[in-house]
């Protein structure tokens, strides 16, 4: 009986996991077919870091890449700050996917996402890379976008 319980288990958490997986990837594509090239948004990323008082930040990208972050007070970070390297691996909606794409394969033990209905992208994220430890867990929520000309 008791393998039975085990496998109905398995079977739950892979059928859960396989829902997130297709979910991620319909969302994706819809992001791609927006074929937006420039773009601007708001990224609050939550976590137990010392810079959660200066989000959310304020991102502008155009053709892939990363033209400016600035805290919500509007300085801007250069990429000689500590903390811009963090930053720029969500710097763009192609970026925000690859690393809930390596999150959701297995890289965090557990992955919420919510999606923009319209063209796709993350809205929000909850990410806890190890259930049992404790001050791991990050968010991300994705606001004010705007595709530009």
């Amino acid at each position: 009986m008791e393998k039975i319980v085990l496998i109905t288990f398995a079977l739950i958490l892979a059928a859960c996991s396989s829902d997130a997986r297709s979910e991620f990837d319909r969302n994706q594509e819809k992001w791609l077919n927006a074929h937006i090239s420039h773009y601007r948004y708001s990224l609050f990323v939550g976590c137990l870091c010392p810079f959660t008082e200066k989000m959310p930040l304020n991102i502008e990208v155009k053709d892939g890449e990363v033209l400016s972050i600035t805290y919500a007070d509007g300085t801007p970070i250069p990429a000689t700050d500590p903390e811009f390297e963090f930053f720029s691996r969500y710097g763009t909606m192609e970026r925000i996917f690859s690393e809930l794409e390596a999150d959701l394969a297995g890289a965090a033990d557990e992955v919420t996402v919510s999606y923009d209905p319209v063209y796709g992208f993350p809205q929000t994220a909850a990410i806890d890379v190890i259930k049992q430890a404790v001050d791991d867990e990050l968010s991300l929520t994705v606001s004010g976008f705007e595709a530009l000309p």
